[in-house]
C-alpha cells in the first residue's frame, strides 16, 4: 500500500487523502503502508515484486504521446527519478493477483489496434491478474473513501468486479457526483 509520496517530482502537491487511504487499506490487509518519504521508487520496486496485492494512492501522470512514459509519482532517490513509468513496469516480473492504481488517468493511454497502451497494459503484461484503474482525474478524498470500501467488500467476497460495484454504490450515496465514484474500472480477472 503506497500512499502520498512526499516530496514528489515536478512539485506535485501532496495528497493527504491518499495517505489516509493507504493506512486504512494496510490495516484491512494486515500489512504496513509505504507512505511519505518512505515511498521511494527503489523501495517500491523492491517490495512489489513479491506482493500479492499492489495499491498505489498517488498522482498518475498521463503521457498520451509516449504511452510508455505514463507514470506513477513516487519519491526520487539515488536509485530512481521518482517516476515509475509504464515502460519500467512492463519489464517487471510481478505475481500480484490485484493492482489498484488509485490515481488520476491511470486507465488511459495511447489507443492502438491492440488496445490501450499505458499503465494498465504494463501491469497485466508484468503478470498481474487484475488491475483497477481510473479513466479521468479523480478527487482525493472521495477516492480514498471509495477504495477503502472496495477493500472492505473484497474481505466479504473475492469477486473484484462486485466489490468495486458495491463500493461505487456506497460512494454514490455519500457523494452523488459521478466524478467522485464512477471513474474506476476493473481490467482482467474478476476473481
Amino acid at each position: 500500500m503506497i500512499g502520498n509520496p512526499v516530496p514528489m517530482p515536478y512539485n506535485l502537491i501532496p495528497l493527504p487523502g491518499s495517505e489516509t487511504e493507504a493506512k486504512a487499506i494496510a490495516e484491512i490487509l494486515a500489512t504496513q503502508p509505504i507512505i511519505r518519504d518512505k515511498a521511494t521508487e527503489a523501495t517500491v520496486l523492491e517490495k512489489i515484486s513479491q506482493a500479492g496485492t499492489i495499491h498505489f494512492a498517488t498522482h498518475g501522470l498521463l503521457n498520451d504521446q509516449q504511452a510508455w512514459q505514463s507514470a506513477l509519482a513516487l519519491v526520487a532517490s539515488q536509485n530512481g527519478d521518482g517516476l515509475l513509468t509504464a515502460g519500467e513496469i512492463f519489464d517487471l516480473k510481478l505475481q500480484a493477483d490485484l493492482a489498484v492504481l488509485s490515481a488520476c488517468d491511470t486507465g488511459r493511454g495511447k489507443i492502438t489496434g491492440d488496445g490501450v497502451i499505458g499503465l494498465s497494459r504494463s501491469l497485466l503484461t508484468a503478470g498481474v491478474s487484475s488491475v483497477v484503474v481510473s479513466l479521468w482525474e479523480v478527487p482525493d478524498k472521495p477516492t480514498a473513501s471509495l477504495m477503502v470500501e472496495f477493500y472492505r467488500n473484497l474481505q466479504k467476497s473475492p469477486d473484484k468486479a462486485q466489490a468495486l460495484r458495491q463500493a461505487m454504490l456506497t460512494q454514490m450515496k455519500l457523494t452523488p457526483s459521478p466524478r467522485d465514484w464512477a471513474g474506476f474500472v476493473l481490467i482482467g480477472s474478476a476473481d
